[in-house]
């Protein structure tokens, strides 16, 4: 194994902790259709396919909740508006247990349109007040649905007085970005292989392959943070996926694994981007 690394970032995090892990959950709600459908036929609804996303609410949160509690991790919920307003008890309970609510766009299946900046400004703060309201919290940070934010969605969050985005997928890292009203912590995709919408059911994979990609994954970063270049990893959780009972055994595995190492911070989203935001205000690099 090789000494210094290449990675030019110079990154440490709280207490010296090799890796970092969060716990990024969901719970949807769509117009059309879920992102598992049977028919799919364009501009009309699936009802198969909105009822199955209704299962996060219905039984999948209730699942997820008790697998953290078991675990004793706290995570991230991205949150469409639509789910507050719907499912308020859902989202009181997870803010109660002490996860963060995370803004989410207002329904899953319709995406931001490049082209009507008053819309998408009114939608974010549409989908706060319905978080808010449901859970008593306030979101500082925001997700859009599919990740595909404009170029505009920035500069709204932070006049919104949200501080982290997670559209990006560009670092290994956390970093800030200049907007017009402040700055923003992204918070990069990190977690495509051992996401369970895009692993397991749009993969069409058995649950033990997000274990082995978990896996290597994690090993291969907990090397580099030995090696002084510390990164982060994440799992995806979404309500009417993960929280079936199919995936929980592999989910229990994944983070059994991560706790039996040493020198792992286990930190929510909103903690990743507090941090990152301290670093650059102190002059440490982003």
């Amino acid at each position: 194994m090789s000494g210094k690394m290449r990675y030019p970032r110079q990154w440490e995090w709280p207490k010296g902790a090799k890796i970092a892990m969060s716990v990024n959950l969901a719970l949807e709600a769509f117009r059309f259709k879920s992102q598992y459908t049977q028919e799919g036929r364009p501009g009309r609804k699936d009802h198969f396919s909105l009822s199955y996303a209704e299962y996060g609410a219905k039984a999948g949160i209730w699942r997820i909740l008790d697998f953290l509690d078991e675990s004793g991790l706290k995570g991230s919920m991205s949150t469409n508006g639509k789910a507050a307003e719907l499912y308020p008890d859902a989202c009181r309970a997870v803010a109660d247990a002490g996860h963060e609510l995370v803004g989410h766009g207002w329904e899953n299946d319709m995406l931001t349109d490049e082209e009507n900046p008053d819309a998408e400004r009114d939608e974010i703060r549409r989908v706060t007040k319905a978080i808010t309201d449901a859970s008593g919290t306030r979101p500082v940070g925001w997700t859009s649905p599919g990740s595909a934010g404009s170029a505009n969605t920035l500069n709204f969050l932070a006049a919104e007085g949200y501080f982290w985005n997670g559209d990006a997928g560009n670092d290994d890292l956390p970093y800030v970005t200049a907007t017009q009203n402040g700055p923003m912590v992204l918070l990069p995709r990190v977690n495509m292989p051992h996401n369970d919408l895009s692993i397991w059911i749009l993969g069409k994979n058995p649950p033990g392959v997000i274990w082995e990609q978990f896996k290597d994954s994690f090993d291969e970063l907990y090397s580099e943070g030995t090696r002084g270049s510390p990164k982060w990893i994440e799992i995806v959780l979404h309500a009417h996926l993960a929280g079936r009972p199919t995936l929980i055994p592999t989910l229990r595995k994944c983070i059994a694994y991560a706790k039996d190492h040493g020198d792992v911070w286990f930190a929510k989203k909103r903690e990743l981007a507090e941090w990152a935001l301290q670093r650059h205000k102190s002059g440490n690099g982003t």
